[in-house]
C-alpha cells in the first residue's frame, strides 16, 4: 500500500500546491516510457494504487501474463500526507478531526509512473488507462 507506516506527527496542514514547476522529478531517471503530471494538485493513495493496477492488468492481458519476467514499473511518488476528516452530524469546533487517508502532492511536470521492458503501443495504452483513472491531466513522454 503506498503510504507510510509512521509519520513524525499524526496530523499536518494540507498547504497550497505551488503552481511552479519544481525541477528534481520532472525527467525520466529509470524507465524508457512515463506519465507526467501537466497540473499541480494533491492525488489520494487510492487513486496511485487504481492507476498502478490498470498498468499492471494491461500488460497481463496484452503479454499473456510475461509482464512479470519482461517488464517493471515505478511508482514516482508516495502519498505521505494525511487527510483528516470528521463525522457526518458533529459540531463545529472540539478540534481536528482523524485521519481518515493519505494523499501526495504533485507539481507541474513531474512524473508519476515509469514502465520499461514493453512496447512503444503497449506503454502508450497503460498511460491511457492510468490517466483515466487518476484525478488530474497526464500525458505520455518517452526516453530519447
Amino acid at each position: 500500500v503506498l503510504y507510510p507506516k509512521r509519520t513524525k506527527f499524526s496530523k499536518y496542514s494540507k498547504c497550497r500546491c505551488s503552481r511552479g514547476c519544481k525541477p528534481d522529478g520532472t525527467q525520466l531517471g529509470f524507465g524508457r516510457y512515463g506519465t507526467k503530471s501537466l497540473r499541480a494538485g494533491h492525488l489520494s493513495y487510492r487513486a496511485i494504487e487504481a492507476a498502478r493496477r490498470a498498468i499492471i492488468g494491461q500488460f497481463n492481458r496484452t503479454m499473456n501474463g510475461k509482464f512479470r519476467r519482461n517488464g517493471k514499473i515505478w511508482v514516482r511518488l508516495l502519498a505521505d500526507l494525511p487527510i483528516t476528516g470528521k463525522p457526518a452530524e458533529v459540531r463545529m469546533g472540539r478540534g481536528k478531526g482523524n485521519p481518515t487517508g493519505w494523499i501526495a502532492r504533485v507539481s507541474t511536470g513531474q512524473i508519476l509512473f515509469e514502465m520499461e521492458g514493453v512496447s512503444l503501443s503497449n506503454a502508450r495504452q497503460a498511460a491511457r488507462l492510468a490517466a483515466h483513472k487518476l484525478c488530474s491531466s497526464t500525458t505520455f513522454v518517452q526516453w530519447s
